[in-house]
């Protein structure tokens, strides 16, 4: 997005019902020369009444524990009204469910609020990229979660092979430019082979993609 001076920036929103939280994460993203933190609300359904009004940002970064409509359900509105919209979930929360739900309505991060805020603009900075953000803690219980989950029968997406050979990288926490590399194939191109495969998967983000890849063995 463009700020007023022309300067190529990303727009940030951040939801947070703790008012020193909020001043706090706001005033380091903003500290950052390419991230502006254009609003700051302590609702979800305030965000979503921003939204009917005007342009969605590229980030929003979610309390779970929010008063009213909480994260989880919050995170399914926006993605329902704003899917290109990256939502990083912020919570005291770590037990799988929440987890589990957060991925399923949307989420493509999933951070405790004990992580600094250099680990939080770290995340913003992953999603941009291609990543999908989680510290070490949360990433076990997704993998534990999967592991106990009972295993579908394996569906035809029809795939190309190239299309699995990029799932897989995506499975293995690889982002767009280092999956170009590996595949020797331009930014571009594989930008391309996710839009097909997503399509395919009929999934909105990288998150909802690797889920089903895991949940259901499609490699």
């Amino acid at each position: 997005m463009k700020s007023g001076s022309g300067r190529t920036q990303t727009v940030v929103w951040l939801v947070e019902d703790h008012e020193d939280c909020r001043r706090m994460v706001a005033r380091a993203v903003n500290r950052v020369g390419h991230l502006v933190c254009a609003h700051a609300f302590g609702r979800c359904e305030e965000v979503l009444a921003a939204l009917e009004r005007e342009p969605a940002p590229d980030v929003i970064l979610l309390d779970v524990g929010l008063p009213g409509m909480n994260g989880i359900e919050g995170t399914r509105r926006i993605k329902a009204r704003a899917p290109a919209t990256q939502v990083i979930m912020l919570t005291v929360y770590d037990d799988h469910e929440k987890v589990f739900q957060a991925l399923c309505a949307g989420a493509s991060g999933y951070l405790l609020k004990t992580a600094d805020v250099e680990a939080i603009i770290g995340a913003i900075e992953q999603v941009l990229a291609g990543g999908a953000p989680m510290n070490p803690r949360v990433a076990r219980l997704v993998l534990d979660m999967f592991t106990r989950l009972a295993v579908p029968p394996r569906k035809d997406y029809g795939l190309s092979p190239r299309e699995r050979e990029i799932l897989e990288w995506m499975v293995q926490g690889l982002i767009k430019k280092e999956i170009a590399e590996r595949c020797g194939l331009s930014y571009h191109t594989v930008d391309n082979h996710l839009r097909s495969i997503y399509t395919k998967l009929h999934v909105h983000t990288r998150s909802g993609a690797v889920a089903k890849a895991v949940t259901e063995r499609l490699l």
